[in-house]
């Protein structure tokens, strides 16, 4: 099931309105302007998982609880099929299947996630992100450009990648097809909840 980005946005305004947290506040902790952040919480804009990622960290809440609305609640283990999971499309059609969304208190996220080819990156700066923690990215198919600040390398198939993700980093698929790889983003120790 995805998401609706207008009832995202609706719990993330209201989480912030509960906690008598400013726009301005919110917007410094995502990295956007306050007319950029307001877009977003109003759900005229999309939403990137890094923006998703940085609200759950101020909000004090799960970024599974800013999707669904439920807090997730399994503890001991949690055991998703390989075609479950709690999809989430965001990003130039960069498809993410959340593969733990109900294990709560996570150290770290993992994502099955679909890169698209898109001719129209192919010749041009890749976008970076910046989300505080570590990233861990394993290629199971096709093949990733992977920018980190100004290095590029080029990954393929059994490639493991793992890097800083407060430093600017991005990825797109090359080669012609798809690249499809496992995320797992990792918090810091001082933000796990």
């Amino acid at each position: 099931m995805e998401p609706n980005i207008k009832e995202v946005a609706g719990r993330i305004r209201a989480l912030r309105e509960d906690l008598d947290l400013t726009i301005q506040e919110m917007a410094d902790a995502t990295g956007r302007s306050v007319a950029e952040y307001a877009a977003q919480e109003s759900g005229e804009k999309d939403l990137s998982f890094t923006f998703l990622y940085k609200c759950a960290n101020k909000l004090g809440v799960d970024v599974i609880e800013l999707l669904t609305g439920e807090s997730p609640h399994l503890s001991g283990y949690s055991l998703v099929r390989a075609a479950d999971g709690l999809s989430i499309k965001r990003r130039a059609g960069f498809e993410y299947l959340h593969k733990a969304p109900h294990f709560k208190n996570k150290l770290a996220e993992p994502f099955l996630v679909t890169a698209p080819y898109l001719e129209e990156e192919q010749n041009v700066p890749i976008h970076l992100s910046y989300h505080k923690g570590q990233e861990l990215d394993f290629i199971i198919s096709g093949k990733m450009r992977f920018a980190y600040e100004d290095h590029i390398e080029e990954l393929e198939a059994g490639d493991l990648l793992m890097y800083d993700s407060g430093r600017g980093h991005g990825m797109i698929a090359i080669g012609g097809e798809p690249c499809k790889f496992l995320a797992i983003v990792m918090r810091p120790n001082d933000e796990i909840m």
